[in-house]
């Protein structure tokens, strides 16, 4: 029992003798450079080139096709096929008249029945007679000329035809033709739309 225990003593120190052995060995190639040589052995060094990138060259583009000249189209002219008619003789006598021609009578043209205004209603030139022509005894007779509507309003002042005279006489005449009443003129029975008529005023002292 004592001998295996010595013996198993024996074998430790052994593994351990080499081991420190072993790590020893390792210090000192770390130390000499044989742990640098063993790598560049292993491993060579690396050697990397620089290759430039070539870049493809713009070519110019190709030239175009040549054009052909192509042949004018001709196309033929179309059948035009016209037809001449005949002249045709007949032996049949056509009438021959001496007689002129029924001359074409228009008919008439419709009558038109024209008619002026007229006075209507009219009120008294007494009623217009001017004062100071009184006083001044100024007399006489105005013409005054009223046109009138389709609805016998006045189109317009009435206007003196012919003076009395005397302007008090001729204003008076204005405004007893301005308050008057009248009826458009008629064609064919309808009104017109402007229509006239004249008429007198006569101023005189009673």
């Amino acid at each position: 029992m004592a001998r295996y225990v010595e013996q198993n003593n024996s074998r430790r120190m052994a593994v351990f003798g080499a081991i420190i052995g072993f790590h020893l060995l390792l210090v000192y190639g770390l130390v000499s450079g044989l742990a640098r040589k063993v790598v560049e052995v292993v491993a060579p060094p690396l050697v990397t080139d620089i290759i430039e990138e070539i870049k493809p060259e713009d070519k110019p583009p190709p030239p175009p096709p040549p054009q052909m000249e192509r042949p004018p189209v001709q196309v033929p002219p179309p059948d035009v096929v016209i037809d001449i008619p005949m002249e045709t003789q007949t032996t049949a006598i056509s009438n021959v008249t001496d007689k002129p021609a029924p001359a074409v009578v228009a008919p008439p043209a419709p009558r038109v029945v024209m008619a002026p205004a007229k006075i209507g209603r009219m009120p008294s030139s007494e009623d217009y007679y001017p004062a100071a022509s009184k006083r001044a005894e100024e007399q006489g007779s105005a013409t005054v000329r009223v046109c009138v509507d389709a609805k016998g309003k006045l189109l317009g002042d009435p206007q003196v035809a012919q003076s009395s005279g005397f302007p008090r006489l001729d204003e008076g005449a204005v405004k007893l033709a301005r308050a008057g009443r009248y009826q458009p003129g008629t064609a064919n029975g309808q009104p017109q739309e402007q229509s006239c008529v004249s008429f007198r005023v006569k101023f005189e002292i009673k």
